[in-house]
């Protein structure tokens, strides 16, 4: 994804907070909403847009523009009827992509049944995880190898396909290492660096975190 898309994240407990810093950190632009005026009064020391708003009103969610958003992270799974309704109105009002936070399988169900594009279970998938996915241009999954170093699954950009690793040289240009290249159910870890890449392959990397930056 773009660094030029546009972030809400709806409900700031722990695991809300943790993707909008994270997000901020990273240079997004972020719209970070709760219905606890002391909760978002504390939450603007660290993000710059800060809302006090209930997020199942229909009206609120048209006055702060959620449609014009390109990515919105509900995080309010300790109150299912909340992130029902933001989700529907969420995709009502036109938002590409809406992440709902679940508490249990019962509730990724519901949730993706209104439509939600994807629902996180908190205790497998950490809000900063889930921001760094975000932020990242054409990563596919994210893991943390360490503090500093990264795996990711990348997508296939159009201008490396017809060309080989030796002509791309990615460890050069980008600072990674691609440990395996993907194509369907195949995963290939004997990589001939003269063969042609095509659009269909993924590519497995691994590199320092500030050098996935590059990609972006």
């Amino acid at each position: 994804m773009s660094m030029n898309r546009t972030y809400a994240v709806l409900g700031l407990g722990r695991y809300g907070m943790a993707i909008a810093k994270e997000l901020v950190n990273n240079g997004a632009e972020v719209l970070a909403v709760d219905m606890d005026e002391t909760v978002v009064n504390d939450a603007s020391i660290d993000i710059p847009f800060c809302k006090c708003a209930d997020i199942t009103d229909a009206e609120v969610i048209e006055q702060l523009g959620i449609g014009n958003i390109d990515v919105v992270v509900i995080a309010t799974a300790n109150n299912l009827e909340a992130s029902v309704m933001a989700t529907l109105l969420c995709k009502e009002a036109g938002v590409k992509t809406v992440i709902a936070k679940c508490a249990d399988e019962m509730q990724k169900k519901i949730l993706s049944k209104v439509g939600a594009d994807q629902v996180v279970f908190p205790e497998s998938e950490s809000g900063t995880r889930l921001a760094r996915n975000l932020i990242s241009s054409g990563f596919m999954d994210l893991i943390d190898l360490s503090d500093d170093v990264s795996m990711v699954e990348l997508s296939m950009r159009p201008e490396w396909s017809g060309k080989n690793l030796l002509q791309l040289n990615l460890r050069r240009k980008y600072g990674i290492n691609v440990v395996a290249v993907c194509q369907g159910e195949s995963v290939n870890i004997n990589i001939d660096p003269e063969k042609a890449l095509d659009e269909t392959m993924k590519l497995i990397v691994i590199a320092h975190t500030s050098e996935l930056n590059k990609l972006k």
